[in-house]
């Protein structure tokens, strides 16, 4: 676990310095580094370079996108740990990296609800489970009663250990009474290919990876996580109302500050992200990419994690995953 408090008080008593409160009043009045955890291209990168320029209009100053990919998104998490709480150094994250992975490495690098602030959501991306355009199930309920009738021989792909694919699956293992055997690769782009190829029965991968390939009809999709329907797949049942009340699995993708940082700095961010997803133009580029729009308070922020992280380590238990 990362301790900087002392140190960062320390510091603001030193000459010369200007008390933490003073100059959150007067932020920003330098550049501004934006870490995204993961490569550019994917759905975190896609997110924070929609509401770059509303964020730069707002706050007045460059923002400085910096990609730190590694270690499953936690690389650059645990960076934003270790920085200054003067919102110079801030995060667009995920819920695996800074809700999931974390408590399942050794040891953690940080912990999840103490070493960063929750900001404000931006948006979030559906899963929808597919099935190979050769596969005999044709819905969801086929699905089931396919997956029941042969425990154990089914198999579903993620992108790695502890991912939200991973999870989703699990979870609804859990609450359908299925087994099938998780096949991990390592990265979106493999179990793509092997879903195409016919050689995995199942994925549950986020919607904007399967909607080309949905529409192409090289898949098909039986089954959305959201807990309502989705635009793009208006005809396509949730797993919620085919029977399991409540079911609820995807990917969030929200603004995250160092530890300690100020409340008047959070809202800056706040006001800022919510007044690009109003804007209609990064509110469409967004939705085209497969994003539901976020926004919301800073409570809405930290309700989510705290939420998503007590229900995924539940998951977690209940499936005894692991990451070696």
């Amino acid at each position: 676990m990362i301790h900087r408090r002392p140190l960062l008080l320390g510091a603001l008593a030193m000459p010369g310095l200007a008390p933490l409160g003073a100059r959150a009043q007067a932020y920003p009045t330098r550049s501004i580094s934006f870490l995204i955890p993961f490569a550019p291209g994917g759905g975190t990168d896609i997110i924070a370079r929609a509401l770059q320029p509303t964020l730069q209009e707002e706050l007045g100053q460059a923002l400085a996108m910096e990609n730190r990919p590694g270690a499953s998104g936690t690389l650059a998490v645990g960076q934003l740990a270790r920085a200054r709480p003067d919102g110079y150094t801030m995060l667009m994250t995920t819920v695996s990296a800074s809700a999931v992975v974390p408590p399942l490495l050794n040891p953690p690098p940080f912990d999840i609800h103490r070493d960063q602030t929750p900001v404000v959501l931006a948006g979030t991306v559906p899963l929808v489970g597919v099935v190979p355009a050769s596969s005999p199930v044709r819905d969801f309920d086929g699905f089931l009663a396919h997956a029941r009738a042969n425990p154990g021989v089914l198999n579903y792909s993620s992108s790695g250990v502890a991912t939200q694919q991973h999870l989703a699956a699990e979870l609804l293992s859990a609450q359908a009474g299925l087994r099938m055997t998780h096949v991990p690769f390592r990265g979106t782009g493999q179990a793509v290919t092997e879903i195409l190829a016919g050689r995995i029965d199942i994925a549950f991968d986020t919607l904007p990876t399967y909607l080309p390939h949905i529409r192409a009809g090289r898949v098909r999709a039986i089954a959305v996580t959201m807990p309502e329907r989705v635009e793009w797949l208006p005809d396509i049942p949730t797993v919620a109302e085919k029977g399991f009340p409540g079911f609820d699995a995807n990917v969030w993708y929200m603004v995250m500050g160092p530890p300690g940082l100020p409340e008047a700095i959070a809202a800056r961010w706040v006001t800022g992200v919510n007044r690009g997803l109003r804007d209609p133009a990064v509110r469409a580029r967004i939705s085209e990419s497969g994003f539901i729009p976020g926004g919301g308070t800073q409570a809405d922020a930290a309700a989510l994690l705290q939420r998503d992280a007590a229900r995924y380590a539940q998951v977690i238990r209940q499936a005894a995953i692991k990451l070696d």
